[in-house]
């Protein structure tokens, strides 16, 4: 398939501005909306298993109300020494978990689903990146905090803004991932769906 107009229907199971602008970057023509799922862990669920499970409860939400067509989702998580790290949501829950991983590494478990409706087939990955922090001194930390305000993002930073001024080193297949969609292994599983890009 080398023509858009003979596409499927393509929908992003996110309402997420970073995942639509990831996936702008693939030239696809494709609507977002939301699945509304419940995300809640479930008991004794590691964090790799939730965002397995959420990234295809995500996917079959949207497949239900859309018979034949592609869908895309995703759930990301992050964890440090084994434990889900969440959204700071204000200047001193950021501050803090900036000054525990000063010097130290967390990981960024995100998840992919891709349903393909016309012939019920699932594509289905999980992309672990490795973020490395340099030693953060107060003035990094205030600095950076006062600069993007990083408040509804895991781990209080944003990868593809200032947070990467905080990083000795990050360490994965796909650098779209770590922003919340990886586009390596998406365009892979595409081809699978016949989707052969890029187009002209």
């Amino acid at each position: 398939m080398n023509s858009t107009a003979k596409l499927p229907k393509i929908i992003l199971a996110s309402t997420s501005p970073f995942r639509k602008a990831l996936l702008k970057k693939l030239r696809l023509p494709f609507t977002t909306e939301s699945p509304e799922i419940d995300e809640t862990p479930l008991p004794n669920e590691s964090v790799i298993d939730m965002v397995n499970r959420l990234s295809h409860a995500k996917a079959q939400a949207i497949a239900e109300k859309h018979p034949n067509a592609i869908i895309i989702a995703s759930d990301q998580s992050a964890t440090y020494q084994g434990k889900a790290v969440g959204k700071p949501h204000n200047y001193q829950n950021a501050t803090q978990q900036l000054k525990q991983f000063s010097g130290e590494t967390i990981h960024f478990n995100t998840g992919l689903v891709v349903f393909d409706g016309r012939t019920q087939k699932t594509y289905q990955t999980l992309d672990i990146t490795q973020v490395s922090f340099r030693s953060l001194t107060a003035t990094d930390i205030h600095n950076y905090l006062t600069l993007e305000e990083p408040y509804q993002c895991a781990g209080s930073f944003k990868s593809e803004g200032l947070g990467i001024t905080l990083f000795s080193q990050i360490e994965g297949k796909d650098p779209n991932a770590l922003i919340g969609l990886p586009l390596i292994d998406l365009t892979s599983f595409l081809k699978q769906c016949d989707i052969q890009l890029p187009f002209l």
